[in-house]
């Protein structure tokens, strides 16, 4: 059972990856996609309706984090205490650059808040990725389950390791490159005209970038995490992940090239979804590895809630999601097609 809960756990973030990483993604690259006014506020357009959505996504992961593993949860809570208030920081800084961009018209306000919103977004991409670097890693944790994770040290991994060392950054930037390239190809989906071709252009540059960050991060996994080459030597059938990760970024740039941008946004999602799963299997059953000794590190056993709890809670999440994903496949449809300027809002 509680194998079951760390893959739900592991779905719930990919889904908000997937999700709120296109807008996330969009936000990078605003600047740079639009460079009128109106162009602009089709890109805010283009996520409007669905942006404050898409982070139910992370507020049930929280949520589920915190009833199937909540030793996992009370530990990194405390031990990443400061670049989680950072995080939620920039996600208010986030929300209101977009409400509060219009409010006034003025040649110093909507142009502020503008570079608000991408700023914000870059580094919430940004801290994100490190987070999930830190989670691979591992931390260095007590006999008692708990640890604290000052922002840098000496940027080594033990063995008194920070957030950032010369392991995280690079998966930070190897996110920002990801979601950048997830957000320009929605852009490239929902818009026309120049903010589809100039989102087209940061989409072939970006794959680069990706496919590059991907390659050194994955290489510099195998020689941070040694349980990432017990989990593919124990449980071969685990190499289906990284082959689904090279063919999601080979879809990426086939579609792309042929301007079919639907396409290429579905291979992105795959691409990011294979990456996510690939760093899930790679470290089961860690759920936060241990940079000192293997044996202190918290696992699907040591740090989940009771048999009887787990398998109540799944009864309620089952109808939960069902809910959830019914809003969704009803949000989605009644904003599908290109967004135009017409009508309120952004």
């Amino acid at each position: 059972m509680e194998t079951v809960w760390f893959w739900l756990v592991a779905a719930m973030i990919a889904m908000y990856v997937i999700f709120d990483g296109f807008d996330l993604g969009a936000g990078i690259v605003h600047l740079f996609a639009a460079r009128t006014d109106d162009e602009r506020r089709l890109v805010l357009r283009s996520i409007g309706p669905v942006w404050d959505g898409n982070e139910v996504w992370l507020i049930a992961g929280g949520g589920t984090l915190y009833f199937a593993f909540p030793t996992l949860y009370a530990s990194s809570f405390s031990g990443f205490y400061l670049p989680l208030m950072m995080v939620l920081w920039l996600l208010v800084l986030r929300g209101i650059s977009i409400e509060f961009r219009n409010h006034f018209s003025n040649p110093v306000w909507t142009p502020f808040w503008d570079v608000v919103f991408s700023g914000s977004s870059l580094l919430l991409t940004v801290l994100f990725g490190i987070a999930l670097g830190n989670v691979v890693r591992g931390v260095a944790l007590n006999a008692d389950g708990w640890f604290f994770a000052p922002l840098w040290t000496d940027f080594r991994i033990a063995p008194r390791p920070g957030i950032l060392d010369w392991y995280t950054i690079p998966v930070g930037v190897a996110a920002l490159f990801a979601l950048a390239q997830h957000g320009a190809l929605w852009l490239a989906v929902k818009t026309d005209g120049p903010v589809q071709q100039r989102s087209r252009a940061i989409v072939a540059l970006s794959w680069w970038g990706t496919v590059l960050m991907a390659a050194v991060v994955t290489t510099l996994t195998w020689s941070v995490q040694p349980q990432v080459a017990e989990s593919l030597s124990n449980r071969p059938l685990g190499w289906a992940f990284p082959i689904l990760t090279v063919i999601g970024a080979v879809g990426i740039k086939a579609f792309s090239s042929r301007g079919n941008d639907v396409r290429a946004f579905l291979s992105s999602c795959v691409f990011l979804i294979a990456m996510l799963t690939s760093a899930a299997f790679g470290i089961y059953p860690y759920v936060l590895p241990s940079v000192t000794d293997p044996v202190l590190a918290l696992t699907v056993h040591n740090a989940a809630t009771t048999e009887y709890g787990l398998r109540v809670g799944l009864a309620w999440w089952i109808p939960g999601m069902i809910l959830v994903s019914v809003y969704f496949l009803y949000t989605y449809r009644s904003f599908a097609g290109k967004v135009r300027l017409d009508g309120e809002g952004h």
